[in-house]
């Protein structure tokens, strides 16, 4: 199971946005296409609302909720919990549930001005395998400090690693189709067992900052082994 957890807004006490909604649509159909034959099923998720909200941490909560209850609906199943922006911090915070196996953030939004909670936790991720992404032009998020964020959850969880897609932005368009081809390589690789590509593979075995810093080569998943 895959778990897609759309972008939000800082502080907002409005409803979900649809269009974020519809933005997480494309990923999710592909990746439900890669892992059909190993019986794959992607959601996105549908937030109460779409504001994070500073202590109240709306979207990690409706992150957990989401966990629980897919496992209801399917039982016992590995969930991968795959966000954007403010979604990838939700993925990340949510990770402590013990369905989650795999966490994949694409550009998260880990402001160290948030004093929610100084500093963002690392520990619920010990024991997930861990993906993060960024575009080292996002004017939006701050790639350096999912970086700083990447280092302190490598020293608890070895199996962390981060790509950087060079000149890319926040919504990763330039290279959107790299971004989805490493996507599905981590999601099949992480639940399935499946042989995870050579890049992956070294950038999860490689020591701080080399696997942390991980280059995202342009044509990624047209020859993955």
């Amino acid at each position: 199971m895959v778990l897609l957890l759309p972008d939000g807004e800082p502080s907002s006490a409005r409803g979900p946005s649809p269009l974020a909604h519809a933005t997480a649509l494309p990923l999710a159909r592909r990746l439900a296409r890669a892992g059909r034959a190993d019986g794959l099923v992607a959601h996105v998720v549908r937030y109460r609302g779409r504001g994070w909200n500073g202590t109240d941490a709306q979207l990690a909560e409706d992150a957990s909720w989401a966990v629980s209850e897919a496992v209801r609906r399917y039982g016992d199943v590995p969930v991968c919990l795959l966000g954007r922006g403010m979604g990838g911090r939700a993925a990340l915070r949510a990770a402590g549930h013990p369905a989650v196996s795999a966490v994949l953030a694409l550009a998260p939004w880990l402001p160290e001005e948030d004093r929610a909670a100084e500093p963002e936790p690392v520990r619920q991720l010990v024991g997930r395998r861990v993906l993060i992404v960024h575009g080292t032009n996002d004017a939006r998020t701050d790639p350096e400090l999912s970086y700083r964020f990447a280092e302190r959850a490598k020293k608890s969880n070895r199996d962390t690693c981060r790509f950087e897609v060079h000149a890319d932005g926040h919504a990763l368009r330039q290279y959107h189709e790299e971004v989805g081809a490493l996507a599905a390589d981590f999601v099949l690789s992480a639940l399935f067992s499946h042989a995870p590509s050579r890049p992956l593979a070294d950038a999860m075995a490689a020591p701080p900052p080399l696997g942390l810093r991980m280059p995202l080569a342009a044509g990624f998943g047209r020859s993955l082994r």
